[in-house]
């Protein structure tokens, strides 16, 4: 594992946490009073969103595994893991290719605690955690070129974490930086927040994320369109996530305020 261990002082119990409020949506444990209190309120004026949090785990599941079968490819790179919540990437795509080497990427001193959790891959393969900014994508790629072969197929995901970047605060260079440095028939992952099926709810939560000092940014369908310029879109195109390639029948409980799609690295999109 690349980093040092966190400083228990840098992990603040006092405010609200993106990545603890998304663990207790989840069900998890790994939060804190301050990051419960959130939760509630945003589930009480929006009670999907508990649901779009296990939405976005499960498409999480389904590309991974659908790149894995589907497309071969035997590379990840995690950018933004977050709280560690079981099965993680690492699992679903090497129970699919026990020889997959994933690597997670995060800065937060939360996620750096529980990385333990992140490496318990297969023999065959291999699984690392990197800690790094992901406004750094430079720094990205050189520390997971230790494990990765960027010369065969990577599958980057980003999921859930381009609601927290601006497009002002390099958003686009994040995603252009990482595509450019993948070989043809990589994969880009993608999954963030839309107030397209439901504006209401989704500002009112993006108030309450601001009132806490967290930044939060809906994007329209358009919007996230423009990632994947220059990608061959994997059908169903850019879709809910609960629309992805959905393994159950539709729940009936309404719209899941996220967008997700999978976009495919073509040979006639040159490496930079």
């Amino acid at each position: 594992m690349t980093g040092t261990g966190p400083d228990i002082q840098d992990i603040d119990t006092t405010r609200p946490h993106p990545a603890r409020v998304y663990d207790w949506f989840l069900g998890g444990k790994d939060n804190y009073p301050v990051d419960e209190q959130l939760g509630r309120r945003i589930a009480a004026i929006d009670g999907g969103a508990p649901r779009a949090a296990r939405a976005n785990r499960a498409f999480m599941r389904r590309t991974t595994r659908v790149l894995a079968e589907e497309a071969g490819i035997r590379q990840f790179l995690d950018v933004g893991t977050g709280i560690p919540t079981e099965p993680n990437l690492h699992q679903i795509a090497q129970s699919t290719a026990p020889d997959a080497r994933v690597v997670y990427v995060d800065n937060d001193p939360i996620v750096l605690a529980h990385a333990s959790a992140l490496l318990t891959g297969t023999r065959e393969g291999v699984t690392e955690y990197v800690q790094a900014d992901a406004r750094a994508p430079r720094t990205i790629l050189e520390q997971a070129a230790r494990v990765l072969d960027f010369d065969r197929p990577v599958a980057v995901s980003l999921i859930a974490l381009l609601h927290f970047v601006a497009d002002e605060d390099g958003a686009h260079d994040l995603v252009g930086t990482l595509v450019d440095a993948l070989a043809p028939g990589s994969a880009l992952v993608l999954s963030t927040m839309t107030a397209d099926f439901e504006p209401e709810n989704v500002h009112k939560g993006i108030a309450m994320y601001a009132a806490g000092g967290v930044t939060l940014v809906a994007r329209s369908h358009a919007a996230v369109g423009t990632f994947f310029e220059g990608l061959d879109l994997l059908e169903p195109g850019i879709v809910s996530v609960a629309d992805w390639r959905p393994e159950e029948p539709p729940s009936g409980e309404g719209p899941v305020s996220l967008y997700g799609a999978v976009g495919v690295k073509p040979a006639s999109r040159a490496r930079r």
